[in-house]
């Protein structure tokens, strides 16, 4: 396999005191969706930036339909096209299969900027078949935003009835960053409807 570009693989800008969101994904591809995450938490929670984190796989999905890290990255800048939100494979460079994993090298490599999870509720629904789960809780700050038909599995599920004690309300969104961890809080809001694996069926029926 060819080496990848330095430019995909590259650290986003950080520093001191800056409050950045981490959403992790395979984005493959990207959507309208996934754009609309990053813009709502960046706003409503006060956020500096957000950082796509477009990950080598997925653990827990089928990778026979994985387009080149490449190939998602820069779809993923083209698409949110906003200088507060940076798409990275930085991941691949490290060979890291695992968030937690992801997460405790960067809490290390910026240890004065404040970073927050950030998730659709559809994996706060998985999110206790995660490597380590309870650790990326202890981690960082936990933002979940809502999707369409996820929001009473996410709310019931394993981690969630964990975490019941440690959830704000969604007014104090805005000081999730400062809070210690555990924390999260769930965002309702504006959603989409588009999937990336609807995308892909579509895709594969035009071509057939």
């Amino acid at each position: 396999m060819a080496p990848l570009p330095p430019d995909i693989t590259a650290l986003p800008p950080f520093g001191s005191g800056l409050r950045i969101g981490l959403f992790g994904g395979s984005f493959n591809p990207i959507h309208e969706g996934h754009r609309l995450v990053a813009e709502q938490c960046l706003k409503r929670l006060d956020l500096d930036a957000v950082w796509l984190l477009v990950s080598p796989g997925n653990p827990l999905k089928d990778h026979s339909e994985l387009a080149p890290l490449e190939t998602r990255v820069r779809a993923a800048r083209a698409l949110t096209a906003n200088p507060r939100i940076y798409a990275t494979g930085v991941e691949a460079a490290h060979r890291f299969h695992y968030t937690v994993d992801t997460l405790d090298w960067l809490v290390a490599a910026c240890p004065d900027t404040r970073f927050v999870w950030i998730m659709g509720a559809d994996n706060l629904s998985q999110f206790d078949r995660w490597e380590r789960w309870q650790d990326i809780a202890a981690l960082l700050p936990i933002a979940v935003y809502a999707r369409p038909g996820s929001t009473f599995r996410a709310t019931v599920s394993k981690a969630a009835i964990a975490l019941k004690k440690r959830r704000l309300p969604e007014e104090a969104a805005e000081t999730l960053a400062s809070s210690e961890p555990p924390a999260w809080v769930y965002l309702h809001g504006i959603t989409s409807p588009q999937s990336s694996s609807a995308i892909r069926a579509r895709r594969k029926a035009s071509a057939d």
